[in-house]
């Protein structure tokens, strides 16, 4: 198994910054890449960023390309979310994922970590 634990979030004003990181550990766990996703309420989960594990190559989604970057720590299994300039349609829930080596799709999830954004 795979356990995941985001951490960071809370609440800001409009244009603050906040990193989110997310912890992983298991006896299962060989990541390919690692995800960062939002949800907001009554809304569909969101693509945010990628990070592959090995090269750290990165992926940022379109609605958040220079806002949002996402890195990794190989030695502390931990990938991090800085964002900036955070807007009040940032306010969802955050999650990290892990895609394994062996899977084609994030098949881990973090409990979620909130982030709210006030104007």
């Amino acid at each position: 198994q795979v356990q995941l634990v985001e951490s960071g979030g809370g609440s800001v004003q409009a244009g603050d910054s906040l990193k989110l990181s997310c912890a992983a550990s298991g006896r299962t766990l060989s990541p390919y890449a690692m995800g960062w996703f939002r949800q907001a309420p009554g809304q569909e989960r969101e693509f945010l960023a990628r990070i592959t594990w090995t090269y750290g190559r990165t992926y940022v989604a379109d609605s958040v390309k220079g806002r949002f970057t996402v890195s990794r720590d190989n030695t502390q299994n931990t990938v991090f979310l800085q964002m900036n300039s955070l807007k009040p349609e940032d306010t969802a829930v955050y999650y990290c994922a892990v895609r394994n080596i062996d899977s084609l799709t994030y098949d881990y999830w973090g409990q979620g970590t909130q982030v709210t954004v006030s104007s």
